[in-house]
């Protein structure tokens, strides 16, 4: 009869392009088809046909029949569900009625499909035991619907987990994952936050809550799961010790930098247990493995990664259940968990701060160390050369970029544990942070400067070495007081902090060396002129002393008199007693012109006025 799979079809399909209200009317549409075919519709301006009872007998001859049933359980669903998804963006939340008005369409729901069961489990149905179980799982999960929204705890409790453990049993003995989605998406979180409502603790597993449920339900339903597969409670039992004991025996507590707190979430009880376990098996086959490639080395971090990301993320899901059912921040058990998130995230940023160290080599890449290309190796076995041959300059700076690289990614890692709730507050470790990125900011300047150093650059390798020595006696005093774990992770090894400055200091020597012998200003000195020999360096401010200063003739001594130049004076009174060597041959000439235009003035008064035209005017 496929009663699960109808249902889950149909919910995918409306639910796909629509919502709860147009399943509704989907499902309207539906019914009044099935009504039509089994002859009951009420018609337009007809009589009304009551409903009737559906027996197993009508079941075997129609099975629209089932279908009747299943439509009207369904459609009496998505209306409770429409109505509570119009009224989840309300504030205020649900009133009274509206909850009541839910409650009643799922107890209508429920009542129809526990009809359809009772009706099925009945002689002459024609349906076997799946068809049965399946019936009884679909009632029992809306009759748990029902008792969600009543808050009625403990039946809700074991209405769903009488569901859980019949799809259970569906689950191993029929294939597909249908039942597998309505156990993970639907049943199993309803079962935690009623199992927090009845305050039962979180460390005890879903399938132990469901299993001691079901075992106090009704015993011919224990009988019938047992018929259809008789090792399923027994796996349930063996899935809920391995949940409640975990890898190795789960925790129940957790310390942190003084701190303990009580683990009450299973699912973080049993990351956290493997963390412990990855850990030891890290320890174990770093020291069992002698000398192992860097990426060997890195590859063997991926367990304890994967293990602590488990735990971060359940810790992050614990914390996300309680702000949903609107646990205050300052709630103990709120408080254990931030602790607990804090917990978890350092340690996983710890391990990938330790992969990363090992990538860049021994020393944490304090060494210059170039390892051979493939090529090489194959050509060096080929001819037998013992000899040892240089790697390109361009690879060995394409060498340390991967190095400043990983570096960057370790300063990112460090910066965001500061980040992380309470370590702020905590001088301690907040100095033993700041140290540690001191220390690998000094080791960053380190591989820039050796990069520098191939391409020629030697000041800007003398000045980024003397910034990392300046690094590293800064986080000296703080990483030097006690040592960090073998196995490489944020605690930085108090000998590997004393031999980066020992090395720092060696390198500085030799970059100003470098610099003194490559500087070409002081290797090729131009020698002074000889005529500013014997001038004092007063006198010659004006000029750049290229190839020195004598300080010896800094200054005339004992002084000498010496014509000083000044502005010259200019007197406006004795311009006019200044006689030019000109002026006395120009000025009988001048005299002698004045007289000659004085006569012919004298002769031209002389002569009569000539008449001209009429009246004296014409031409």
């Amino acid at each position: 009869m496929d009663i699960t799979k109808f249902v889950i079809s149909s919910r995918e399909k409306a639910l796909l392009y629509g919502d709860y209200a147009s399943y509704r009317t989907q499902l309207a549409g539906k019914l009044l088809n099935c009504r039509k075919k089994l002859n009951i519709a009420t018609k337009n301006r007809g009589k009304f046909h009551p409903k009737v009872q559906v027996t197993a007998d009508q079941i075997s001859g129609n099975r629209e029949c089932l279908h009747l049933q299943l439509l009207t359980a369904e459609r009496a669903w998505a209306h409770a569900m429409a109505m509570k998804a119009a009224h989840s963006a309300d504030t205020k939340g649900m009133t009274g009625k509206t909850r009541s008005h839910i409650v009643s369409r799922l107890e209508k729901g429920a009542g129809a499909a526990e009809k359809l069961a009772g009706a099925l489990s009945g002689e002459g149905s024609g349906a076997n035991s799946t068809d049965i179980l399946e019936a009884l799982a679909y009632a029992a999960l809306l009759r748990g619907a029902a008792q969600f929204e009543k808050q009625s705890w403990e039946s809700c409790l074991k209405s769903y987990s009488v569901s859980r453990i019949i799809y259970s049993a569906l689950s191993t003995a029929a294939k597909g994952d249908i039942f597998k989605d309505l156990l993970s998406e639907t049943i199993d979180p309803s079962i935690r936050y009623a199992a927090y409502q009845a305050k039962i603790p979180r460390t005890q597993p879903i399938p132990a809550i469901a299993l001691k449920a079901f075992l106090h339900a009704d015993p011919e339903l224990v009988g019938r799961v047992k018929e259809l597969n008789p090792n399923v409670l027994s796996q349930v039992d063996q899935d809920a010790r391995q949940g409640s004991s975990g890898p190795e025996g789960a925790p129940t507590s957790l310390s942190w930098r003084g701190r303990e707190v009580k683990i009450e979430d299973a699912a973080i009880a049993v990351a956290w247990a493997s963390v412990a376990a990855a850990k030891s098996r890290l320890a174990e086959r770093l020291s069992s493995a002698g000398s192992l490639p860097p990426k060997d080395m890195a590859a063997a971090y991926d367990d304890i990664l994967i293990a602590s990301q488990d735990a971060v993320d359940a810790t992050k899901q614990a914390i996300d259940e309680l702000k949903g059912e609107g646990v205050a921040q300052g709630d103990q058990r709120m408080q254990s968990l931030q602790i607990t998130r804090t917990a978890v995230n350092y340690e996983m940023i710890s391990w990938r701060i330790g992969r990363n160290r090992v990538l860049i080599g021994k020393a944490d890449g304090a060494h210059l160390e170039f390892g051979e290309t493939a090529r090489r190796r194959k050509v060096e076995d080929e001819a037998n050369i013992d000899e040892q041959i240089d790697e390109a300059p361009g690879r060995q700076i394409a060498k340390l970029k991967e190095k400043v690289v990983l570096y960057d990614g370790i300063l990112q890692s460090i910066e965001s544990i500061t980040e992380l709730p309470g370590v702020a507050n905590d001088q301690q470790l907040s100095a033993r942070l700041e140290a540690t990125a001191e220390y690998f900011t000094a080791l960053k300047c380190l591989a820039l400067a050796r990069s520098h150093a191939i391409a020629g650059n030697a000041s800007n390798t003398l000045a980024l070495i003397d910034h990392a020595l300046d690094e590293a006696k800064k986080a000296l005093p703080v990483l030097s007081t006690n040592d960090g774990s073998s196995t490489r992770n944020i605690q930085v090894n108090k000998r590997d902090v004393h031999l980066l400055a020992r090395l720092l200091s060696g390198e500085l020597q030799r970059s100003r060396a470098l610099v003194e012998i490559l500087n070409p200003k002081k290797t090729q000195p131009t020698a002074p002129s000889s005529t500013n020999t014997s001038k004092p360096l007063i006198s010659q401010l004006s000029n750049y002393p290229v190839g020195g200063v004598d300080l010896d003739n800094i200054v005339q001594y004992p002084p000498r008199v010496e014509s000083v130049p000044v502005k010259p004076l200019f007197l406006d009174v004795a311009w006019n007693y200044i006689s030019y060597p000109d002026k006395s041959a120009k000025a009988p000439l001048k005299e002698t012109a004045k007289g000659q235009e004085k006569a012919t003035a004298a002769e031209q008064e002389a002569k009569p006025a000539q008449k001209r035209g009429w009246f004296g005017f014409g031409r």
